[in-house]
């Protein structure tokens, strides 16, 4: 019946044949040999909201950070309540496979190529489902309440009015909970506490059949599991409840630079090893950057100045180690012997010790400040061909030589961040898929392109650039894994999951199986079979 649905066929058969097989439901569709062109069903309207539908002003919604794409959905949904969402998504689920429509899930808007959009379909603006659910629950293992589109910034905010805040962040805050927690959460912390996904008590989760469910490790754990990195296929949160610890006031803030990238990586993987260590530890690249340590200066002061003016950078590979002590400031004189005693363990450029010292709501929102320049110039809203890799510890040497040494010898147009984390403290329960050793790497390539540029600051030259990185690992057997991935065919996706794939598609059968959730991630199809 799909099939013949799908050729070129008369209008009036096609109405008749939906008739009869949705019988009171108002959906029209009409195909035609150049693609679907889809109506939203009028009974759509007559749901009884406490948010609204609009069906105006539509093309805002239609793009994302990585505004390289574009997808016009047929209608925004702002909710107001948990059941504005289950209303919503029950009606798609029994308007049946003859009705194109999808829904996506969008939060801040931060996705890269398209994975909170929906052509034709119905986005769901989850910010506007965000400040009643907050609440903080203090005690022996405290936690927040909060509602999936709420920001991790103001979550910050809420909690630090009791002393506390949860363990693990993303460098960027202004994302909302359901959207880290769609994906993984990564960040400086991570080799401590693990991702944001391994700091969650429970969720509440909307399926793919309007179903409103609690889930957790002892109630409904395999849609906890697999809603968690999930790429927001199974479900989608609309409540969140994430772990706490007491925060600190203040944090010391380092950078050190290396020359050589084997004792880089050496101090790195020490660092994360041990358990009295830095609260946070992050590396990043520099390719031949002019002037870098000079423009530390705004915000870090070196220990020897009459040193670090005489380090030269132009025309060198360096490697930047990132580190932060957080302390009370009770604990002052205890956080610098520490810090001393973890420094004094490294084998950085001696003249490139650079320190800052700042509140630690100011250290966790550093972004923030970046973007409201880059805003007032013009420059945030650009394409951002991000490419963002989990790579084997055995194997960041031969990833670095090459991509450092050969694919990478001009002026980055972004940060390369550059870092390792345990692999102890992810949960291979949820859907995140990384590599198999015990310590792997992120390296983020987070470029700008200028729109109108044709050199190596343009979209093309980068993502050139990035194909070379991918097609050198896939040639070089690394076992690499994208994070943030988009692929376009479920052949990829085959792939990027492995062994876990079956199980990937099990989940999708059970909790959205007409395929209604998450259609920008492009891994199944609506009304198409998963196996």
């Amino acid at each position: 019946m799909i099939r013949f649905l799908r050729q070129k066929t008369n209008i009036t058969s096609i109405l008749v044949v939906r008739s009869i097989t949705l019988l009171l439901l108002s959906c029209t569709a009409i195909r035609t040999t150049v693609g679907v062109i889809s109506s939203i069903p009028s009974s759509l309207a007559e749901l009884p909201l406490d948010g609204h539908l609009s069906f105006d002003e539509l093309h805002h919604i239609a793009k994302d950070f990585g505004n390289r794409f574009q997808y016009l959905p047929s209608a925004i949904l702002y909710p107001k309540s948990v059941s504005d969402i289950a209303l919503t998504v029950e009606h798609i689920w029994q308007l049946g496979p003859y009705s194109d429509l999808t829904i996506a899930a969008r939060g801040h808007g931060h996705s890269l190529q398209g994975q909170s959009q929906t052509h034709r379909g119905i986005v769901i603006n989850m910010e506007s489902l965000k400040s009643p659910l907050m609440k903080v629950h203090r005690g022996k293992s405290p936690f927040v309440d909060v509602s999936g589109g709420e920001l991790w910034i103001n979550i910050l905010r809420e909690s630090l009015k009791y002393g506390l805040a949860p363990k693990s962040w993303t460098d960027y805050l202004h994302l909302t909970v359901g959207g880290t927690l769609s994906n993984g959460g990564i960040s400086g912390q991570a080799f401590r506490h693990g991702p944001q996904i391994s700091n969650v008590h429970q969720l509440e989760v909307i399926t793919g059949k309007g179903e409103v469910v609690k889930c957790s490790e002892k109630q409904n754990e395999d849609l906890f599991h697999g809603v968690l990195g999930g790429l927001g296929q199974f479900g989608i949160i609309t409540q969140a409840r994430i772990s706490l610890e007491p925060a600190p006031d203040m944090v010391k803030w380092i950078r050190v630079l290396y020359s050589d990238f084997e004792t880089f990586t050496r101090d790195q993987e020490r660092l994360i090893s041990e358990e009295n260590t830095f609260d946070y530890i992050e590396g990043f690249v520099i390719i031949n950057r002019t002037g870098l340590v000079n423009n530390w200066r705004s915000s870090f002061s070196p220990q020897d100045p009459i040193q670090a003016s005489e380090f030269k950078s132009e025309g060198r590979t360096l490697f930047c180690l990132e580190m932060a002590k957080y302390y009370k400031l009770s604990d002052l004189d205890t956080a610098i012997k520490e810090v001393e005693r973890l420094l004094s363990q490294l084998n950085y450029v001696s003249s490139t010790l650079f320190l800052s010292e700042v509140p630690y709501i100011e250290f966790l929102d550093r972004v923030h400040v970046s973007e409201i320049k880059l805003r007032s110039k013009g420059l945030w809203e650009v394409p951002h061909p991000w490419l963002n890799l989990l790579i084997p510890r055995s194997k960041i040497d031969i990833f670095a030589a090459e991509v450092f040494g050969n694919i990478l010898t001009d002026t980055s147009n972004g940060p390369i961040l550059i870092y390792p984390v345990n692999k102890s403290k992810w949960d291979n329960r949820t859907s995140v898929v990384i590599p198999e050793e015990d310590i792997f790497y992120l390296v983020a390539f987070l470029s700008s392109a200028i729109p109108t540029s044709t050199g190596t600051d343009g979209l093309k030259h980068i993502l050139t650039q990035n194909t070379r990185i991918l097609d050198f690992c896939e040639r070089a057997n690394l076992g690499v894994k994208q994070y943030l991935a988009h692929y376009t065919r479920q052949e990829d996706w085959k792939n990027h999951f492995g062994p876990h794939w079956e199980s990937f598609v099990q989940r999708k059968s059970a909790y959205d199986p007409l395929a209604i959730l998450a259609p920008g991630q492009q891994i199944f199809h609506k009304a198409a079979p998963f196996l």
